[in-house]
């Protein structure tokens, strides 16, 4: 079924805190529908149903080792930075009678095909969730960490699937009938971390922080790279075309591999002192080539 449709505009969450569970699930319903306690709501009534069933376990004959730390005060749900586990999102996904597949499960084998047939992916690794949804008949990776939605075209989402798949991402299939509406002039909107962005908006911001300084990103090994030039789509190696410089690259990979989860904003009144440097050096090659 297709996505929301909310006008035309895009819901994104910019990443705050360790909140990436509760922006992904966001982004996948595209509106602000949970919030930060409903999921750790969620966490507790996992938890609590959970030592039940190992105490029942326990009374039935079970050894008590067989119900590991399940006994035990410490959240399975939820770590002490945020982080909530698979089982809490797919609480909150079922609230809107959406199903949360493993995409390597044999009932997802079509999206494995041709995963441009379904409507949207949850995606995992060490502490980070994010998701890649098809809103309006276009892709597009929500992920938290970005000033704005990243659009994807219909071939490089395979490709980029494959790639997190390689890179030891958890993928998650999400199907069922995704909410076609949320009321954006509702006082529910303002969360604080959420805004509504019309495609083109979120096409110059994605733009700008490329030409500036990009999404930065936090430092883990299997972060996926940027996508390559086979696999971009027109208006994706447009954004590459405006980095020919080999010094503003290198900065801007340096800049991904940062330990800050903060998301740069473009900002026309900033100094950026990458580009300063990109052009000091370009200034100094100049002088050297007229000396000789």
């Amino acid at each position: 079924m297709e996505g929301s449709s909310n006008g035309g505009m895009l819901y994104h969450e910019v990443q705050e805190s360790k909140l990436c569970a509760v922006h992904c699930v966001n982004t996948a319903l595209q509106g602000p529908f949970f919030s930060e306690f409903d999921l750790a709501a969620l966490a507790s009534d996992l938890d609590r149903k959970e030592r039940q069933m190992m105490h029942l376990s326990v009374h039935a004959g079970a050894p008590p080792a067989a119900a590991g730390d399940f006994l035990s005060e410490e959240s399975h749900n939820v770590s002490l930075d945020g982080d909530f586990s698979i089982q809490v999102l797919e609480k909150a996904l079922e609230v809107w009678d959406l199903q949360v597949i493993p995409l390597d499960s044999p009932v997802a084998e079509p999206a494995q095909i041709d995963p441009e047939l379904e409507n949207g992916f949850i995606c995992h690794l060490q502490d980070h969730w994010f998701c890649i949804r098809k809103v309006n008949g276009e892709w597009y990776n929500f992920d938290s960490l970005y000033a704005a939605p990243l659009h994807l075209s219909k071939f490089y989402l395979s490709a980029y699937l494959d790639t997190l798949k390689g890179s030891g991402w958890s993928i998650f299939l999400v199907r069922g009938n995704f909410p076609k509406e949320c009321p954006i002039s509702s006082s529910e909107a303002s969360n604080g971390y959420g805004q509504w962005l019309s495609p083109e908006d979120a096409d110059r911001i994605t733009k700008s922080c490329n030409s500036t300084n990009a999404p930065r990103q936090t430092q883990r090994t299997n972060w996926p790279r940027q996508p390559s030039d086979q696999f971009l789509s027109t208006e994706e190696a447009e954004l590459l075309s405006e980095m020919e410089d080999e010094d503003m690259k290198a900065a801007i990979a340096a800049s991904l591999m940062d330990s800050s989860p903060a998301v740069a904003v473009a900002n026309a009144g900033d100094s950026n002192p990458q580009t300063e440097s990109s052009n000091s050096q370009e200034s100094k090659i100049s002088q050297d080539n007229k000396i000789a």
